[in-house]
């Protein structure tokens, strides 16, 4: 009885010091590849990088990893000739294997979420000058904001013989052809002018694109938040590392 003990004791502790071990290794494992993709993708700060899963060892011993968390702030993504800040990227890599030196990994799927603030957007689609719309008035984006449920409030400036009027328009927003696009649900009226539809949704609807994301990852889908908009990411067969 007393050597099943001893036993006991001893197969209880060694799993304690293989759980610390495990824990160490992990730490030292996450740290290195935030690091890795830093350098990767250019970025200014280092993510964040969880590796989930018990045991890290016996993963590390089969050549991949079952889940990879990866967290960026502000990072800046292509948006047509300029740049965009995407104020959180936030991935879930699924499936991530890697070479025996460890200098590339790649994941068989992926998702993830991105936001936008309405100001950052706002500086990518709004022209730089305003656009006639009829005989003698142009318009141009003024704004974006929350419109409440799944909506975007666009403000608008509208420059008339009688003075600059600010009506709103609220869009619906999905992704279409790969961009975050927005439809005006109606257009505004300015007075007794009579403005072209075409040349109104000129204005007021818009696509802009959000590319060169981490790993090849794409856009999904999108719905507009409190703070911004929301963009589900997605993808596979991704090269993480290398």
């Amino acid at each position: 009885m007393r050597a099943l003990r001893i036993l006991l004791i001893i197969v209880v502790i060694l799993g304690g010091l293989f759980v610390i071990a495990d824990r160490v290794a992990v730490n030292l494992a996450e740290d290195e590849a935030a690091d890795k993709v830093r350098t990767s993708e250019g970025l200014a700060s280092t993510p964040s990088v969880s590796i989930n899963g018990f045991p890290f060892l016996t993963q590390v011993a089969g050549g991949s990893l079952d889940d990879v968390e990866i967290g960026i702030k502000d990072y800046e993504a292509k948006s047509g000739s300029g740049t965009i800040r995407i104020a959180d990227l936030n991935a879930e890599m699924h499936g991530v294997a890697f070479d025996s030196g460890y200098t590339s990994a790649t994941a068989d799927s992926a998702t993830g979420t991105a936001r936008v603030s309405y100001d950052e957007l706002l500086k990518a689609v709004r022209k730089q000058d305003p656009a006639p719309v009829a005989p003698g008035i142009t318009a141009k984006i003024d704004g974006l904001s929350y419109g409440g449920g799944d909506k975007i409030k666009v403000l608008l400036a509208v420059k008339t013989p009688l003075g600059t009027l600010h009506p709103t328009v609220m869009s619906s927003v999905q992704v279409k052809g790969g961009k975050v696009s927005a439809r005006a649900d109606s257009l505004p009226k300015v007075g007794a002018f009579d403005m072209a539809e075409g040349r109104v949704r000129a204005v007021t609807d818009f696509q802009q694109a959000i590319d060169d994301l981490p790993a090849g990852i794409e856009l999904d889908k999108v719905e507009a938040v409190k703070d911004g908009v929301e963009i589900t990411v997605k993808g596979s067969d991704l090269k993480l590392i290398g």
